[in-house]
């Protein structure tokens, strides 16, 4: 009997793809389509080209079902944002960027309505002007027809599940990225809402990962010229799939999911809310097979993303790989950035910011690429270990290990900052962790695999990875002190 195929599309904010899963001894991967992503400037708005989307991953599934018999689909997108329905189930409008300016000064304005303790106590969720509840607000505060006439609240990967099967639900880890969502009495946070007079109807029913979804619709399938294959709602926040995908044993250990964004937490069997975890501004998101994913979300590879975009348009074509060898041969530890300073958020000149917040903190200002490259590799390694030694004050576990997972786990200089600064081993890898773990969710939830467990075993067999030592340096630790300095 031929192994089952199971189609994972991962859509991130640079790019989206088709991975086709196969599992037998071994869970083994193969990128089928790949397609940009990128915000869209309408105006001075910024908005996601979601049709373009939906035209891709009817392309992954024309691609997937022209080369094998699929036993299933899943769809995992980034957090936040998300689509309104009108009575008639059409979509209003072109859904917002979270990196849209309308949200600017909307946190200081909630709280001016709700208290910052009541909020996190209610939802557990980091405060980020990005997060649906602020976006939500600004859209009340300006009378936005579209709140006004939204029938139904579907985040992202809803949208497209909605559009792939016909069935509106809202999936549990992409939900609970809202900070609409109470993760104590796991329902939507309703008090919260009121108090903000954001509509409660438009919010549907929760469902767990691994709950099937219905089949394709017949137009989608005809289309595609595949079967009516389940739809299966996966960890559809892509860093649920990634965490689900960590090739750990036990639960004592660090996980970061390394891409655009750094999410750096553990893995908790409840919700850590409280007055420590409200001042260190960490979150409590949903996990997969009942779990809460208890972590810090950070600027990651955004800020060399953002430098590396800049120097392409100056005729400076870098590889990541060309970035890293540049930083390997720039002075160590001489400036810092806390990188999660809102400057970094959406920056006109990125590099310009960087020098800018070094000259403001007195530092050398980096003169060179190289220089900045490691200004902000250094930086994140310094970050990781404040969100380290947090983690293990409020779980109260030793987390001798850091697993890194995703795109981020190939730059092999931060693996080893990350190491050496902490002082846990790192184990790096896999890199395509947001596919398998979409994959894994669907198998479990057709029963291919019978727990969470027996995933992470087979991706441990199926999959190399790579281990840090921590080579211990007092420079390190003075390095830290300064930049705790700077964070304040």
């Amino acid at each position: 009997m031929p192994s089952p195929s199971f189609l994972a599309i991962d859509l991130g904010a640079e790019s989206g793809r088709g991975m086709l899963g196969r599992i037998d001894e071994r869970l083994t991967l193969e990128e089928i389509h790949r397609f940009s992503n990128g915000p869209v400037h309408v105006g001075s708005h910024i908005h996601w080209d979601v049709l373009r989307l939906w035209s891709e991953i009817q392309n992954c599934l024309r691609v997937a079902s022209a080369n094998s018999s699929l036993a299933a689909i899943g769809l995992d997108t980034w957090g936040v944002d998300f689509g309104l329905l009108d009575s008639s189930d059409r979509l209003i409008g072109n859904p917002y960027h979270y990196r849209d300016t309308r949200t600017n000064g909307m946190i200081e304005a909630v709280c001016q309505v709700v208290p910052r303790e009541d909020i996190y106590n209610q939802t557990g969720i980091q405060f980020m002007q990005l997060n649906t509840l602020f976006q939500l607000f600004a859209m009340r505060r300006e009378k936005d027809p579209a709140l006004q006439n939204a029938s139904s609240f579907l985040a992202t990967p809803d949208l497209f599940n909605f559009w792939l099967t016909g069935s509106k639900a809202n999936e549990f880890t992409i939900s609970t990225t809202t900070q609409c969502y109470n993760p104590r009495e796991r329902r939507w946070a309703s008090e919260l809402l009121s108090s903000l007079d954001i509509p409660q109807n438009i919010f549907g029913q929760i469902v767990s990962p691994g709950t099937s979804l219905g089949q394709l619709r017949a137009s989608v399938a005809d289309d595609a010229s595949c079967e009516r294959i389940p739809v299966i709602a996966v960890g559809c926040h892509d860093t649920a799939s990634a965490v689900a995908a960590v090739p750990a044993e036990g639960n004592d250990f660090i996980y970061i999911s390394s891409g655009t964004w750094s999410l750096i937490g553990i893995e908790s069997d409840k919700p850590i809310i409280n007055g420590q975890s409200l001042r260190y501004d960490l979150t409590n998101e949903g996990g997969v097979c009942d779990t809460i994913r208890f972590l810090r979300n950070i600027m990651g590879m955004w800020l060399l993303q953002e430098c590396r975009r800049q120097w392409s348009r100056a005729g400076k074509d870098y590889s990541y790989d060309d970035l890293t060898n540049l930083a390997v041969e720039a002075p160590p530890l001489r400036s810092f950035v806390y990188v999660g300073d809102s400057r970094f958020l959406a920056p006109v000149n990125m590099t310009d910011c960087i020098r800018e917040f070094c000259g403001e903190t007195n530092q050398p200002i980096p003169q060179t690429d190289a220089e900045i490259v490691r200004c902000i590799l250094e930086s994140l390694a310094l970050e990781y270990r404040w969100a380290t030694e947090k983690l293990r004050e409020l779980s109260g576990k030793a987390l001798p290990v850091i697993h890194i997972i995703g795109g981020g786990s190939r730059n092999r200089l931060l693996n080893q900052f990350t190491a050496d600064v902490t002082g846990c081993q790192v184990i790096a890898g896999p890199v395509e962790a947001t596919a398998i773990g979409n994959i894994l969710l669907q198998a479990i939830g057709l029963r291919h695999l019978s727990s969470l467990a027996e995933g992470r075993a087979l991706v441990l067999r199926s999959f190399d990875v790579t281990s840090y030592e921590p080579r211990t340096s007092p420079t390190w630790d003075e390095a830290y002190n300064r930049y705790l300095i700077l964070r304040k």
